[in-house]
């Protein structure tokens, strides 16, 4: 087994382009299966017309990845990050399949039992993204800046894609007897088979990547034990610098506490951008549009443009001066980003279609892209194993953000009396 101290230059490594086409995978693989269940929207509120599905399961779900990121991030410095991560995209395939095997046992009638059931996946789904998400996060912050942009816009990719194959197959079977359930199947089919080759991918792949096994053996060196397993896994044997040997005090980190309140701004910062985002995206855009000339479709194309600008957003940092790096200035554009709650409440009261697709695209762009500057940004300056707490401690903001977004989103549709 090679030994890797951390000392060689990165610059000579092979993988980097392989190893940032893989994150971007493995970004889709994080949300690919829950956006899926986002997206066949239509077909739930069909066959569950008196549940809300939409604003029902995103409050199923986040719960549980709450919790679970939770748990996961206060006890994020003794596990095994090899083994959480396979567990979660382990998770989202079984979960997935169960998708498809109670859609084909009820023969997609609905009724209580199965939303129970979808209901439970959905909370499934949520355990998975928790392990997932917090551990690729936390992960890839000690790696280069474009891994965690690539997994981010894999993130966002597993939108736009799901958007895609939606208006696919509502074209392709939109006047076929049970279009929208051969549609869903076909959805959920494609879904099981990426999750099952993201799987393959983190556990074959990945960690045999010269530039990872670098970078995992830097932040082994630098006193993590988080990453052993997949070192191992790369054929590598972690040794300690020789300066760290012979002075312990090297290996001593940051707690949890010290690192959050270091950088309490950038937390919430991630709170901000998702609790304004969820409020919005789904639910709002998916039942309170109004009646337009879209007709049916006119949800769809919300949420895919959404989904694209989303992505496009989180491309942008990649040019450097455009980058938004002042920690000044990112807390002013995320607080700026509210004006958009009066926006979107006029528009849908008194705007056409034209201008909600333009709100929703600017809504998608500006997520996207504050995301990537914070989480990019936020690292830097510390060593690998606190990269990895705070790579967490953010994600755990994120889902908070999440959570209560969706939370005003009930209240709101409370409020207006269901």
């Amino acid at each position: 087994m090679a030994a890797l101290d951390g000392s060689e230059a990165p610059a000579k490594l092979k993988g980097k382009y392989a190893a940032m086409i893989v994150c971007w995978l493995l970004g889709i693989g994080c949300l690919f299966s829950w956006n899926s269940m986002l997206t066949i929207e239509d077909y739930y509120v069909y066959i569950f017309p008196h549940y809300h599905p939409s604003r029902v399961l995103t409050l199923v779900y986040q719960p549980f990845a709450l919790g679970t990121i939770a748990v996961l991030t206060y006890n994020e410095a003794k596990i095994n990050t090899r083994l959480r991560n396979l567990f979660g995209y382990a998770l989202f395939f079984l979960s997935t399949l169960l998708v498809l095997v109670l859609d084909l046992a009820t023969s997609g009638k609905g009724g209580i039992g199965a939303f129970i059931g979808v209901c439970a996946i959905s909370g499934a789904f949520g355990v998975a993204d928790a392990h997932v998400q917090g551990g690729m996060v936390g992960d890839l912050s000690f790696m280069q800046p474009e891994f965690i942009q690539s997994f981010l816009a894999g993130l966002a990719a597993s939108g736009a894609l799901t958007s895609a194959l939606r208006l696919i197959t509502k074209a392709a079977f939109d006047n076929s007897q049970d279009g929208l359930r051969k549609g869903a199947i076909l959805f959920f089919a494609i879904c099981t088979f990426f999750e099952l080759l993201c799987v393959l991918l983190y556990a074959y792949i990945f960690p045999k990547l010269d530039i990872v096994k670098h970078y995992r053996s830097k932040a082994a060196s630098e006193g993590s034990k988080t990453v052993s397993a997949d070192l191992a896994a790369g054929g590598i044997q972690t040794l300690l610098k020789p300066e760290a040997q012979e002075d312990p005090k090297q290996l001593e980190r940051l707690s949890n506490k010290e690192l959050l309140l270091q950088n309490i701004d950038y937390a919430i910062d991630m709170f901000l951008i998702y609790v304004l985002t969820l409020s919005i995206f789904p639910g709002f855009l998916s039942e309170d549009t109004g009646t337009h000339s879209l007709g049916g479709w006119y949800a769809l194309v919300l949420i895919a443009m959404y989904n694209v600008c989303d992505l496009i957003g989180r491309y942008i940092p990649l040019l450097k001066f455009l980058k938004l790096e002042s920690r000044k200035s990112l807390m002013i554009a995320i607080l700026s980003r509210f004006f958009l709650v009066p926006a979107f409440y006029f528009t849908a009261k008194y705007g056409d279609q034209g201008w909600m697709i333009m709100l929703t695209s600017f809504l998608g762009l500006t997520n996207g892209y504050l995301t990537v500057c914070v989480l990019t940004s936020a690292p830097k300056g510390y060593k690998g194993p606190e990269q990895n707490a705070l790579g967490n401690l953010l994600v755990l903001f994120l889902l908070g953000g999440i959570f209560a977004g969706v939370t005003l989103d009930w209240l709101w549709l409370i409020g207006k009396g269901w």
